[in-house]
C-alpha cells in the first residue's frame, strides 16, 4: 500500500498486512497480543459455575518459542512502520509481558516507562491458590533512543488534578454498559476499557497522530483515537470483531476540535522568545506593544527581539515590564498589541500560541487564546 487505509479496520493477518504498510508511517503503536495463558484445566467459581476465562484460539500456542517467534514478527514489523519519532505501547500480563520486553530490548527499542494498570476492580482467585491478579503491565517504548518523542507531561499533570501522574494507574474493568455482548455473553474476553485507552492516547499522541493496533479487537483504540481527534488504523483477523469494531466505532461523535488543541508547555514557552516570533513574522521591527493594553505606555518592537519602552528603557518583554512595575513582571502576559482584524488590543501571549500551533502543524486561523 502506497497510502495509508486511515480510520479503517482490515480484516487479516496482523504480520502480513503490516508488510504491506509504508515505512516510518505512524505516529504511535498500542498493541494488546495475545497473553499465551497456556491454560491447562477449566477454572470453576465456589458455587462450581464456570469461569470465563481466556481460552479463545488466537491466544494457543504450540510452546513458548512459537509464541517468541511470532512476537519477535510483529515487533519487527511494528518498529518498521514507527516513525523515529515514534513510540510502542505494549500491555500483557505476567504470563507475556517479560518475554514480550525482552525481545524489544534485543531488537532496539528504549523502554520510558513500564506502566501498573491496577484494576480496581479484579476478578477474584476462586481456588484461593495464589494471590489475586490485580494488575496488567504496560510497556512505553520509544522506536530511536535519543530521538524526540511525544509526551504531554501537563495534560497528564492536568488530567490528575494538577499533581504529576505516576506510573500505576487505577482504572476500573470494562463493565457495565461499556462492555460488549452478543446474545448476553461477553464478545470479547479480554476488551479494554476506554479509560485506559484515553490515557495512553492523552499522553503520548497530539491531534491528527496515526496510531495503529495491530491487535484491535473490538476497536477501544479507534473509539477512543477517533474521539481525541487522532487517525488510526486496525487490524483485525477474527471477522465478528472486524463487524463489532466498525459498528462500535461509527457511533462515536469527535470531540470538537477547538477542545483538544495541544496545550503549550510550560518548557515550550520558555524557549520562545519574542526575537522568535519577530523573525517568523508574528511581528515586525517598529511595531507597537502596549503595557497591561494601554495606549499611553507604548514600546516598540526592535529587530532583535527587544523592545524599546517610551522613556528610552530597551530590554526584554520581561525585563522593561520589570523596569515599569518595580517588581517581576511575566511580559508575555503584559503586553498587548493591535490586531488589525478585531480591531482589539491582545496579549501577545496569543501570537506564541499561534507560533506554537503552527509548528506542531496545527493549521487552524482562529485559535483559542489560553493564559
Amino acid at each position: 500500500m502506497e497510502t495509508l487505509p486511515l480510520d479503517q479496520v482490515l480484516h487479516g493477518d496482523c504480520i502480513e498486512i503490516m508488510q504491506q504498510l509504508p515505512p516510518n508511517s505512524v505516529d504511535c503503536v498500542f498493541a494488546d497480543p495475545p497473553y499465551n495463558l497456556q491454560l491447562r484445566q477449566e477454572l470453576y467459581r465456589p458455587n462450581r459455575t464456570k469461569v470465563n476465562a481466556v481460552n479463545d484460539p488466537w491466544d494457543q500456542f504450540e510452546n513458548f518459542h512459537a509464541y517468541d517467534e511470532f512476537t519477535t514478527r510483529w515487533l519487527t514489523q511494528a518498529q518498521r512502520l514507527l516513525k523515529d519519532t515514534g513510540t510502542l505501547w505494549v500491555i500483557g500480563t505476567y504470563h507475556n509481558i517479560f518475554r514480550i520486553g525482552k525481545i524489544m530490548q534485543d531488537l532496539g527499542f528504549w523502554i520510558l516507562n513500564d506502566i501498573i494498570w491496577i484494576k480496581t476492580n479484579p476478578m477474584p482467585n476462586f481456588r484461593g491458590v495464589r494471590f489475586t491478579n490485580a494488575h496488567e503491565t504496560l510497556i512505553w517504548a520509544q522506536k530511536a533512543p535519543g530521538k524526540p518523542y511525544t509526551f504531554n507531561y501537563h495534560a497528564m499533570k492536568a488530567l490528575n488534578d494538577g499533581v504529576q501522574m505516576r506510573s500505576d494507574w487505577y482504572i476500573p474493568l470494562c463493565t457495565g454498559r461499556e462492555r460488549l455482548r452478543v446474545n448476553g455473553e461477553r464478545a470479547h474476553s479480554t476488551q479494554k476499557p476506554e479509560a485506559l485507552l484515553y490515557r495512553v492516547l492523552l499522553s503520548s499522541t497530539r491531534v491528527g497522530d496515526v496510531v495503529l493496533d495491530p491487535f484491535f479487537g473490538t476497536g477501544t483504540t479507534g473509539v477512543v483515537a477517533k474521539r481525541l481527534g487522532r487517525r488510526w488504523i486496525g487490524i483485525e483477523r477474527d471477522a465478528r470483531y472486524v463487524e463489532l469494531a466498525r459498528r462500535r466505532i461509527a457511533a462515536v461523535e469527535p470531540l470538537p476540535k477547538e477542545y483538544l488543541e495541544p496545550q503549550m508547555s510550560l518548557r515550550a514557552r520558555r524557549r520562545i522568545s519574542l526575537g522568535t516570533l519577530v523573525e517568523n513574522g508574528y511581528l515586525a521591527a517598529g511595531d507597537a506593544l502596549y503595557f497591561k493594553g494601554d495606549p499611553n505606555r507604548m514600546a516598540r518592537v526592535l529587530a532583535n527581539g527587544h523592545i524599546r519602552y517610551q522613556d528610552g528603557v530597551e530590554g526584554s518583554i520581561h525585563a522593561v515590564g520589570r523596569h515599569i512595575t518595580g517588581a517581576p513582571c511575566n511580559g508575555w502576559e503584559a503586553w498587548y498589541y493591535y490586531d488589525a482584524e478585531t480591531g482589539q488590543l491582545l496579549p501577545i501571549d496569543i501570537l506564541r500560541q499561534q507560533y506554537v500551533r503552527a509548528s506542531a502543524g496545527v493549521t487552524e486561523t482562529n485559535p483559542i487564546y489560553r493564559l
